[in-house]
């Protein structure tokens, strides 16, 4: 095993006990979100995003990793978010957490998944009938909002941060 493989297992590990720990593996969390009643996995989502932003343009600005974008193709995001929503709403469960609903032993998200299994395994099947057509949409390109404003992404970073912290304070007034 690497030292980047073993990085990803103990990552993934950690992750894991978070998302354990933060009750968001919880299918009453996964409902309450759904129906916009209970903000806990949102909150849970948003803090790591918060926190991977500064992470990892750090690590890029040292040069430990370089940024690459994935395309911004709104076919596939118009498409894949509708397929991965429905599949969250049926399931109660999204990839992170229907693995750590499986390591609390709760057995029925393994139907969720095989689910997400066989939907990959479709996806790779059909890829070029989807490259023709949902995926040749429309392609913006490889481009971030640092990129579409032309700016430094260090004046992106606490504008996220102060309208992030914002809808918190708005979700704890709210009782979210």
């Amino acid at each position: 095993m690497s030292i980047d493989q073993l990085l990803g297992l103990i990552t993934g590990i950690l992750f894991g006990f978070f998302l354990q720990k933060g009750r968001v593996v919880r299918f009453d969390k996964q409902v309450g979100a759904m129906l916009l009643k209970d903000m806990t996995i949102v909150k849970f989502m948003l803090s790591a995003i918060l926190v991977g932003m500064v992470g990892i343009q750090l690590l890029a600005d040292a040069s430990i990793i370089a940024l690459s974008h994935k395309a911004m193709n709104l076919g596939g995001i118009l498409v894949g978010g509708a397929l991965f929503g429905c599949g969250w709403a049926v399931t109660g469960f999204c990839p992170g957490t229907s693995l750590g609903a499986l390591g609390e032993g709760r057995w029925h998200a393994v139907f969720a998944i095989a689910g997400m299994v066989v939907g990959a395994t479709v996806y790779a099947e059909c890829y070029p009938f989807f490259k023709s057509t949902i995926l040749a949409w429309k392609n913006f390109g490889k481009i971030g909002l640092a990129e579409v404003f032309g700016i430094s992404p260090w004046l992106i970073i606490p504008i996220f941060w102060a309208g992030i912290i914002w809808l918190f304070v708005w979700f704890e007034r709210k009782n979210l």
